[in-house]
């Protein structure tokens, strides 16, 4: 059994570590809070955008027409990572990390071997993740989350963009943990570019009688950039939203656990101090037995 001086010296190392851990907890409350305001505020902005978009796009005649939905064989593609630059909020960076990793793996398996297939992180801990398995990256962009704003974001889906349009790439995908409370992130895996027009958009654009002014060829070409804008911010604050999200419930479970380890720590403290004093009593005793003898 350890002796007293290492139990109280471990049970003041743990009140340490549980009063940071509390800090912690707090600081990332307070910061989700906001970050959840400004997601819940943008989702259904993007989403009304999109299904416009969607819509305007599949009413076309030729709707791979615009530079940003036409569809090539994707022998070159890039997979956005998106995690978060500090950890301590439990799985949230591996979980993310290996769905992009299984993503490359299995639906761009002849890709990935035959070295067609980049990663574009955004997060360090991503990157560390893919060096750890000594995959190389392509380009990193983790300065944008120490300033998150729709400027900045902007200028990452402009470039990415561009690296479409160029024939870089021939497809884009992102890969990010969707925000829905604070103990639930939702690994999610999204085409970025090409974009994509579903059956059920086809259908309900055909059966639609709007007249558009100007034609519909020159708003989807608007609308095609800002949407997609939108959906690189929408994907950053819904990571951002839900790191904090984990980081605030895994400093939430080490306070109790260091809670309870203080009580166990305790036990064994006033345990060993008893046997201690009982040891004691019983030497005075037999040496007591001992004279009088």
């Amino acid at each position: 059994m350890a002796s007293l001086k290492e139990i109280r010296t471990r049970i003041s190392s743990v009140k340490t570590t549980r009063q940071v851990t509390s800090a912690m907890k707090m600081v990332s409350a307070a910061k989700l809070k906001k970050a959840q305001n400004a997601i819940l505020q943008i989702r259904p902005y993007a989403d009304k955008l999109h299904d416009i978009l969607s819509s305007l796009s599949a009413s076309l005649e030729n709707s791979e027409e615009s530079v940003y939905t036409r569809q090539r064989s994707p022998e070159k593609v890039l997979i956005v990572l998106i995690s978060s630059n500090r950890g301590l909020c439990g799985a949230f960076n591996s979980s993310i990390a290996k769905t992009a990793y299984e993503l490359a793996s299995s639906k761009y398996a002849r890709q990935f071997k035959s070295g067609q297939l980049d990663f574009f992180t955004v997060g360090k801990q991503g990157q560390k993740y893919l060096k750890s398995r000594k995959i190389s990256v392509s380009d990193q962009a983790d300065e944008i989350l120490d300033s998150l704003t729709y400027n900045n974001c902007s200028d990452l889906a402009t470039n990415l963009m561009n690296d479409f349009v160029s024939g870089k790439y021939d497809r884009i995908e992102l890969v990010y943990n969707q925000f829905k409370n604070a103990a639930v992130q939702i690994c999610t895996k999204e085409q970025f570019l090409p974009v994509e027009i579903s059956e059920e958009d086809d259908m309900s654009a055909k059966n639609s009688n709007f007249i558009y002014e100007p034609s519909k060829e020159q708003i989807v070409e608007e609308l095609i950039p800002k949407s997609l804008k939108v959906q690189i911010f929408k994907a950053l604050l819904d990571s951002n939203a839900a790191e904090h999200g984990a980081r605030m419930t895994a400093m939430h479970k080490a306070t109790d656990n260091a809670t309870d380890l203080i009580h166990d720590l305790t036990l064994t403290f006033n345990k060993a101090r008893q046997a201690a004093i009982t040891n004691a009593i019983l030497e005075v005793t037999n040496g007591a037995e001992a004279l009088n003898g």
